[in-house]
């Protein structure tokens, strides 16, 4: 896993989210993850059943955030908890091992040992900078990537407001996953943007 891990934002408009979806799946994602904590069941199960067709189409894999019965449904490739969803451990007993189960870490690398020995794929960190999506403090030090690299043998992700511009030294430091939302789904040009996140990776 490495390159672009594209996350969606709280859009209803079906439409509109597959449309800018396969614009950046054109250019290259390494990993969608549908995450709309707004929507009712119904739209919920839509958008995701839809997205999972279109990542399917571009050989994606595609992770649910923190539901875990749809993520059982669709059958899809994984699912993605943060701190109050259901546990790594939890999540992987339900699953079983052919899923990715990746975890929201924070800025804490015990938490982070702590979800690799309970079986996660892949561990996230941030947030880095201020993000339009979600408020949370802005206080996770860069240098975490660093220590993750020496000391969790999964991939690292990193969050939170990031841009192809931030993300470089974080990319620099080992991170393998850049997660973002608004500087694709909002970008003036989606194929652009994918782009140059996708040349922080050297692709």
């Amino acid at each position: 896993m490495r390159g672009l891990y594209l996350v969606t934002p709280n859009w209803d408009d079906t439409d509109r989210l597959l449309d800018v979806t396969e614009q950046a799946m054109q250019e290259g994602v390494a990993l969608l993850q549908y995450r709309h904590k707004s929507a009712d069941a119904v739209l919920r199960r839509e958008q995701a059943g839809a997205l999972q067709l279109l990542a399917r189409k571009y050989g994606v894999p595609f992770i649910i955030n923190d539901f875990i019965a749809l993520c059982e449904e669709l059958d899809a490739d994984g699912l993605h908890v943060g701190g109050t969803d259901v546990s790594v451990a939890q999540a992987r007993a339900r699953l079983g091992a052919g899923k990715l189960v990746g975890a929201s870490c924070y800025g804490d690398l015990l938490l982070a040992r702590k979800v690799q020995s309970e079986g996660a794929s892949y561990v996230a960190f941030g947030g880095f900078y201020p993000s339009l999506v979600k408020q949370y403090p802005v206080t996770t030090d860069p240098d975490i990537v660093l220590q993750a690299k020496r000391e969790i043998a999964l991939p690292c992700v990193v969050i939170g407001g990031m841009t192809p511009d931030n993300a470089a030294p974080l990319a620099a430091r080992g991170a393998d996953l850049v997660a973002a939302i608004s500087s694709v789904y909002l970008a003036d040009d989606v194929t652009i943007s994918v782009r140059k996140f996708n040349e922080l990776f050297g692709s």
